[in-house]
């Protein structure tokens, strides 16, 4: 909307637009402060979750705090419903955010430029299934990680290559790289650095994907596959993002925390792709290794194991022990980061994990 400050034309970013939302124009110094007070919505006004099966909001529903347009702030009064729930959904706002700085460096056109220029990708789902034949134990996805919301930092030393090839050294059949910049401290610069330095086993980006944009950055770093988490995207966008990363040669672990999303997932075509039980509540953050065999012993469970999907076990993985739970749960992957990164010998800890 444009409109007419002190003789010049400025643009006032438009408010979602909610009954009986008051604006309240104040001057300070030289801006002027545009606030409105939302109405709550009531439960019916909102849209259920149950129509996509998705838990976590993509956006704040009320709008983001405030936007600055020239001389003019549009401010909005932060409700306990304009904040985030959890986490994981405090994560996925800020992707807006982080996802239009990266923009701005790298733009799409740079990046496809760039995927022309990288080396193919690399079978990530064949190199777990290699490993799994050749061991008999589930392949392991060891993750490249050097901090968290729940832990803080994990391995202080943190060498992004040096931390790869021991994994690799002890028997990792694929590599997870955390590149969340924010929350996990991790970087997209680290992904090239690994492929860089040589290092043969394939590698997950371990991102929180919400556009097609992050897969193509993805790629041009090195990726071979990426995550993508049914608690954040509807199906209709992980068949879009699947089909995507599949046209630029990555291959999707796609995340499930319920039986419901499981349920889900297996609705959509997915060749190509590979799934993961992770069992860590996203309301609470607490881990239960117990997930794994509630989820595998459901009806949509069973399926997995009848078409031969490869799933893996996430979070609360620690032992042998815990190890060949998750196997005879029917995974035939583990995805396995604290334990390993934070011992001053990664190798030996592979080694002692699979033994």
């Amino acid at each position: 909307m444009q409109t007419t400050v002190w003789g010049r034309p400025v643009c006032i970013p438009c408010a979602p637009i909610v009954p009986s939302r008051v604006p309240l124009v104040q001057s300070r110094g030289s801006r002027l402060t545009c606030s409105s007070t939302p109405t709550p919505v009531k439960e019916a006004q909102r849209p259920a979750s149950k129509d996509t099966g998705v838990y976590i909001r993509r956006r704040a529903p009320e709008g983001i705090g405030s936007q600055g347009c020239g001389p003019v702030d549009f401010k909005v009064i932060q409700t306990e419903e304009n904040k985030p729930r959890n986490i994981l959904e405090e994560i996925v706002w800020h992707k807006a955010v982080e996802i239009e700085k990266m923009r701005e460096k790298q733009p799409i056109a740079r990046l496809s430029m760039m995927l022309k220029l990288a080396p193919p990708s690399r079978d990530f789902i064949g190199a777990i299934r290699a490993a799994q034949a050749r061991t008999g134990k589930p392949g392991l996805i060891a993750e490249v990680k050097k901090a968290s919301p729940s832990k803080g930092v994990i391995q202080p030393n943190f060498d992004a290559v040096k931390i790869a090839k021991a994994y690799e050294e002890g028997g990792a059949a694929c590599l997870s790289v955390l590149t969340d910049r924010k929350y996990f401290q991790g970087s997209f610069e680290y992904l090239q650095d690994i492929r860089n330095a040589g290092v043969t086993c394939p590698l997950l980006c371990k991102e929180f994907i919400v556009e097609a944009y992050q897969l193509f950055k993805a790629r041009a770093y090195g990726a071979d596959a990426v995550l993508l988490i049914a608690a954040v995207l509807p199906n209709n966008d992980l068949e879009y993002l699947v089909a995507a990363a599949k046209k630029i040669g990555l291959q999707s672990l796609i995340e499930v925390h319920t039986v419901g999303e499981l349920e889900r997932v297996l609705q959509l075509k997915l060749e190509g792709c590979m799934l993961g039980i992770n069992n860590r509540d996203l309301g609470t953050f607490q881990v239960d290794l117990h997930n794994n065999k509630l989820i595998m012993d459901s009806v949509p469970g069973q399926q997995v194991t009848k078409r031969g999907i490869l799933i893996a076990g996430e979070s609360g993985i620690f032992t042998p022990e815990d190890v060949a739970f998750v196997q005879s749960t029917g995974c035939g992957a583990i995805l396995v980061g604290e334990s390993l990164v934070k011992t001053g010998d990664p190798a030996a800890a592979v080694r002692a994990l699979l033994s």
